[in-house]
C-alpha cells in the first residue's frame, strides 16, 4: 500500500507495541515537563498531544521518516491532521451531549 507515493510496510505486533510505550512514556515526559514549568494543559489538550506523540513513534515502524524528504514530511502532517481533526470531533460531540 502506498500514501502519497511512500510504501508503507506493515509492522509486527512487537514493533507496534515497542513505539506505542516509547510514545507514551515520551509523552509521560512531556506532560511532566509541563507541569514542572507551570504550564497549563487541560484534558483535550492532553489527549490531542497523546494521539501525535503515538502516531509520530509508530510512523516510523509503518515506513514514514520525516527526515527522507517532503513527501514523508506531508505524510506524517496529513495523518496528524486527519487524527487531531478526529479528536476534536469526538470531543466536541462528548461535551456537547
Amino acid at each position: 500500500m502506498k500514501l502519497i507515493g511512500i510504501p508503507l510496510r506493515r509492522p509486527g505486533f512487537n514493533e507496534i507495541t515497542a513505539s506505542t510505550v516509547m510514545g507514551v512514556g515520551l509523552w509521560l515526559a512531556i506532560v511532566g515537563a509541563m507541569h514542572y514549568f507551570h504550564a497549563e494543559l487541560d484534558r483535550a489538550d492532553a489527549g490531542a498531544l497523546l494521539l501525535v506523540v503515538l502516531w509520530g513513534s509508530v510512523c516510523a515502524r509503518v515506513g514514514i521518516h520525516i527526515g527522507q524528504g517532503h513527501r514523508h514530511l506531508a505524510a506524517n502532517l496529513l495523518v496528524s491532521a486527519a487524527l487531531l481533526g478526529v479528536y476534536q470531533a469526538a470531543w466536541a460531540l462528548a461535551v456537547g451531549s
